[in-house]
């Protein structure tokens, strides 16, 4: 059978078992059973058993519960409620006011986090209760925060930079840098449209407050100097290199914890309820990664994305010509993979591809990143609308809409550094000479 028919005959019995209501993580196992069961001659049962344990298994993992408790013990003491006082003075007059606070909030958490998962979680958990009680429009903020969440594979440290820097042979800390001017645009155009959009509803934004002084603004912005010390100094331990991204999730709920303890705030009752808030979402988010990697495995048994990626090769693109159909190639993978497998997967095929045309691997190395947090955005399996439908208890479509400006966005950001690639290579170049 043909390859390519064989991925739109998955993609589909997968539509239809999300269309029935069946558990995100249960269909993407279903799916990679019924792949490899039909369309290969690999035993199901027992690549089931190893996915599901090599995909939870891991001791970076072990940021992401830390991380999520992190945030459940913001959103259950009034911590959360005291960092929007505080940042409320000074985003008064700016259009769309505290709904920038998702991007911002994404943002910094992702930089330490280094996951899309965790980001998306943990800032979720503190921000949406806040702007819905505010009286903030849901649906911007649930499609912001989809979207804003994924930061957390665009900003240094990333683990999915990481994997491509090993598969592409390229320096880990060009990368790194690389990706620091691209988060910030892309950042601005979130932003952006949040403005925009909130001036064309403004019966949607609560009405701003009375002008503060000065002095007002930081009497309340007292309120942020605990939280901002306590992400300062994970920030700080993380790029020193004194700590792992899981030893900063530790720093992170300690901390958290010990705040809301000087604060008073503090019950016996909110740290029960945040540990098993943070137990039962950290279980969800496992649960689909345990699927997403099964199906991962069909999809390398099968060969549908090196098909892909030879198809692509084989039709002898112009340079940008090709750089549109691996767009097009990489989202279609998007519904069906994770980032790293994506990466994994295609490198072998792509990346010659891509040295041939005459582009730079660093560059292309972002290029990708951002393709990959499209995917995470991406139905059917847009993994940070799963995290969201779950915790908000919305329908998926619901979440998928309201992310489609976001999306738009981070094509135009694509767009951006494919025309002018400076905005990559100029903080690398820089910094370490433009010696590749």
């Amino acid at each position: 059978m043909d390859t390519l028919l064989m991925g739109g005959m998955l993609l589909a019995i997968m539509l239809l078992l999300l269309a029935g209501g069946v558990w995100i993580a249960m269909t993407l196992a279903i799916v990679g059973w019924v792949g490899q069961a039909f369309f290969t001659t690999t035993l199901p049962g027992k690549n089931l058993f190893s996915a599901f344990w090599e995909s939870n298994a891991s001791w970076e993992l072990a940021a992401l519960p830390l991380f999520i408790w992190m945030g459940e013990i913001l959103f259950r003491t009034n911590l959360s409620q005291e960092m929007f006082e505080g940042l409320r003075p000074w985003l008064n007059r700016v259009p769309g006011r505290l709904m920038h606070t998702t991007t911002l909030g994404c943002g910094v958490f992702g930089s330490v986090s280094g996951s899309s998962a965790a980001t998306c979680a943990t800032i979720a958990k503190v921000a949406l209760p806040e702007l819905k009680r505010r009286g903030y429009s849901e649906k911007l903020a649930i499609g912001s925060l989809a979207s804003a969440g994924t930061l957390g594979i665009l900003i240094p440290p990333s683990i999915t930079m990481v994997v491509y820097a090993v598969a592409a042979d390229a320096s880990i800390i060009r990368i790194f840098l690389a990706g620091f001017l691209p988060s910030l645009l892309l950042m601005a155009l979130f932003s952006f449209y949040i403005g925009w959009w909130s001036l064309r509803h403004p019966d949607q934004v609560p009405p701003a407050d009375p002008p503060s002084t000065l002095r007002e603004k930081l009497r309340k912005s007292g309120n942020l100097i605990p939280c901002a010390l306590l992400i300062v100094f994970i920030v700080w331990v993380l790029v020193a290199g004194w700590a792992t991204a899981t030893e900063c999730a530790a720093f992170g709920a300690l901390g958290s914890l010990a705040i809301a303890a000087w604060s008073r705030c503090l019950t016996w009752s909110a740290f029960k309820d945040g540990l098993m808030g943070a137990t039962r979402t950290s279980c969800m988010i496992m649960f689909i990664l345990a699927g997403a990697a099964f199906l991962t495995k069909t999809m390398a048994f099968t060969g549908i994305p090196t098909q892909l990626a030879e198809w692509v090769d084989g039709m002898h693109l112009s340079p940008y010509a090709l750089i549109a159909a691996l767009v097009l190639v990489y989202l279609v993978l998007g519904t069906a993979l994770d980032g790293i497998s994506m990466i994994v997967l295609t490198s072998a095929v792509v990346l010659p591809m891509i040295q041939k045309a005459g582009f730079d691997l660093v560059w292309f190395g972002i290029f990708i990143v951002l393709l990959v947090e499209i995917a995470e955005v991406t139905p059917p399996v847009g993994f940070n609308l799963f995290v969201l439908q779950n915790m908000t208890g919305k329908d998926s479509t619901l979440i998928a809409k309201a992310t489609i400006p976001f999306f738009v966005c981070m094509v135009v950001c694509i767009a951006l550094i494919t025309i002018f690639p400076q905005i990559v290579t100029v903080l690398p170049d820089a910094m370490m000479g433009a010696e590749r």
